[in-house]
């Protein structure tokens, strides 16, 4: 069978798996049909051209899918070829969605059509449903191959996540997860259990700058560790993906080697100069810089595009975790001694029973970072990561810099409306491009799930932008020469789940400088804790894009604050240590802890940990309980030592 695409030669056993309780309630039955079919996973093109893949809803939706993600310039076709049981006609069904029906908005941006040997369907998919769901292409009559591309038509984030080709006419599949989870595993030819991913004496889940901090730490010290990362790159926000700049400061007294490793992989660009680089080039971001690190370590095994589905676990401790390949849904199990969780999420711990706090309302939000770029600035022009950057050269190399921007019925109106980039609009004491672009306050979901509807927020973050940019381009006739560069589609979070451990700091504890005998990394950030921009709430009650900071001496504490060790593990699960964001802190104490330095330092930290616990067959309770000598040595060695 073509692992790449599943073709339907086992009669129509497996696609009443699909069928679900559909069949069930029209009386389907073997005996009566004969289906042959050929099953296409987006993510599984052989080219994906200029979509995306896209992951952060796998838990939702049971798989990732394609993103065109074009700034309002179709991309290129993805494309692949696939072969018939038989030629003949088939019923075509994609698995899509209207990305802005939610909010009943007109206009279905995510239009794209589905090309088969270069000829388009009669259908325009994305422009119906607002929830994920088949979209009946009709019929075509086919050949036993062809070549099948997804082809954008506007570049306004269209997706798509599978593609059925069936000869029953009439046949119809289930929406339902677990039915076409079923179905895919089985198509696959995937045995029931997973493959054997190796035996690991700590498994660090999420590759961020905490978990690859965890990591190389750890690896340092001796310690065999498997480093998972559902993404290409390494960083999470901190990476040319999601483009928020690391704060927080490293390397103080009395430990001042926490923090090497920090230091060590990222980007050195004006070192020391305090200024911020949110959401330029990818360049500032140095991805290689990390992967180079860690592959260099012999002690980690990393498996990057891989994210962990299942935890495995019983009496409080885990064994066990499930990963899968979002590229492939190939599934292994990786067994450990220790897991560390630095998911941001809290992912493994969740699913292992962790005790968490996580209240959906009032949260922080998360923002899809963007910048601008001038086009008759033949060097922007040239870093340009747009996805028609030889088409814009082109045109610019021979004086054409006019670069309009199409309408945008389907984002937030904005035309009457203030919004920072807006003429003679102030946001934090600036105005124009330099208020508009690069900038962190375009965020939103203050009172969504950031776990489970991170699609949806992001998508509003679209909303935001695009319709910001029209109102600029189209109605305040501003910056004729200026586009959109660059923007994010992974979304950067800033709270969610926060897993619970023996001491659960709280901005209070900052503030009066509460002291802990197993202090071990420091804090810089204010509490920090964002909410809606009152000046720009108007009109968008619920749906609120532009956040403000606490700030003033309430929010301060001092230039340091060393966080205690015991906030980086579970006080229930006795195998887990945490670090990033989902560390134990209540939620105002997550201001000061969340900024990404600060997280890398607590990988390091407990990286050091793991090392002793593997050492003394000890948990990380008992690290501070009986260790804490040999921790706080550790602590004052250097990051790039070796054992």
């Amino acid at each position: 069978m073509n692992r790449r695409h599943f073709i339907g030669t086992m009669g129509n056993t497996s696609l009443m798996l699909l069928a679900g309780s559909f069949a069930n309630a029209i009386g389907i039955n073997s005996k009566e049909t004969s289906n042959e079919f050929v099953f296409v996973e987006a993510e599984q093109f052989t080219h994906f051209g200029g979509w995306n893949i896209d992951q952060q809803s796998m838990e939702k939706m049971g798989s990732p899918y394609l993103l065109a993600h074009g700034l309002g310039i179709p991309v290129m076709d993805a494309t692949t070829e696939i072969e018939f049981p038989s030629a003949g006609t088939y019923r075509v069904w994609v698995r899509t969605k209207d990305w802005v029906a939610h909010w009943n908005a007109p206009g279905a941006p995510g239009k794209f059509q589905l090309l088969v040997n270069d000829k388009p369907l009669k259908e325009t998919f994305g422009t119906k449903g607002a929830d994920w769901h088949w979209h009946d292409g009709g019929t075509i009559k086919v050949g036993k191959k062809a070549k099948v591309a997804l082809h954008d038509l506007t570049g306004f984030e269209g997706r798509c996540e599978a593609i059925l080709f069936c000869k029953d006419a009439t046949f119809q599949p289930a929406n339902d997860i677990t039915a076409l989870t079923k179905f895919r595993r089985k198509l696959l030819g995937f045995p029931e259990k997973p493959a054997d991913g190796g035996s690991f004496d700590l498994i660090v889940i999420g590759g961020g700058l905490a978990g690859t901090c965890v990591a190389i730490s750890a690896a340092r010290n001796g310690v065999k560790v498997a480093l998972v990362q559902d993404r290409p790159v390494l960083g999470g926000n901190g990476s040319s993906e999601v483009r928020v700049w690391p704060e927080g400061h490293t390397n103080k007294p009395p430990y001042p080697h926490i923090g090497d490793i920090v230091s060590e992989i990222l980007p050195n660009i004006v070192k020391g100069s305090g200024q911020v680089f949110n959401g330029v080039s990818a360049d500032y971001y140095n991805d290689n810089l990390k992967l180079e690190v860690v592959k260099r370590e012999p002690n980690i095994t990393l498996f990057i595009e891989n994210r962990a589905i299942e935890v495995v676990n019983s009496n409080n401790k885990i064994s066990a975790i499930v990963i899968q390949n979002i590229r492939s849904g190939l599934q292994k199990r990786l067994t450990g001694k220790l897991f560390a969780d630095c998911t941001g999420d809290a992912v493994v711990g969740f699913k292992a029973g962790a005790d968490y706090e996580y209240k959906v309302e009032n949260l922080m939000g998360s923002s899809n970072l963007f910048n601008v770029l001038d086009a008759t600035n033949k060097e922007e022009v040239l870093k340009c990561e747009c996805k028609d950057k030889s088409a814009l050269a082109m045109k610019c190399e021979v004086g054409e810099f006019a670069q309009p921007f199409p309408r945008c019925p389907w984002a937030l109106d904005l035309s009457d409306k203030p919004f920072p980039g807006r003429k003679g609009v102030k946001t934090f004491g600036s105005e124009g491009l330099q208020s508009f672009a690069n900038m962190w306050y375009w965020e939103s979901g203050f009172n969504q799930n950031q776990v489970t509807e991170i699609e949806q927020i992001r998508d509003h973050n679209f909303r935001a932008m695009y319709g910001a940019w029209d109102v600029i381009k189209n109605v305040d006739k501003m910056y004729p020469n200026h586009r959109l560069g660059w923007s994010a589609y992974i979304a950067g979070k800033r709270e969610s789940r926060r897993l619970m451990g023996d001491v659960v700091l709280d901005a209070e504890d900052f503030k009066k400088q509460t002291k802990f005998e197993d202090g071990s990394f420091p804090c810089s950030w204010h509490v920090d804790l964002h909410t809606p921009k009152k000046e720009f709430k108007a009109g968008f009650e619920g749906n609120e894009f532009i956040s403000d900071y606490t700030r003033g001496k309430e929010y301060e504490y001092g230039q340091l604050y060393w966080a205690p060790y015991r906030t980086l593990y579970s006080r229930n699960i006795t195998n887990l240590f945490m670090a990033g964001r989902n560390i134990s802190v209540t939620k105002t104490g997550l201001g000061p802890v969340r900024v990404m330095r600060t997280c890398g330092m607590m990988g390091e930290v407990v990286g050091k940990a793991a090392w002793i616990c593997v050492k003394n067959d000890a948990t990380p309770r008992q690290v501070y309980e009986n260790h804490l000598p040999d921790l706080v040595a550790l602590l004052k060695e250097p990051g790039s030592k070796k054992v």
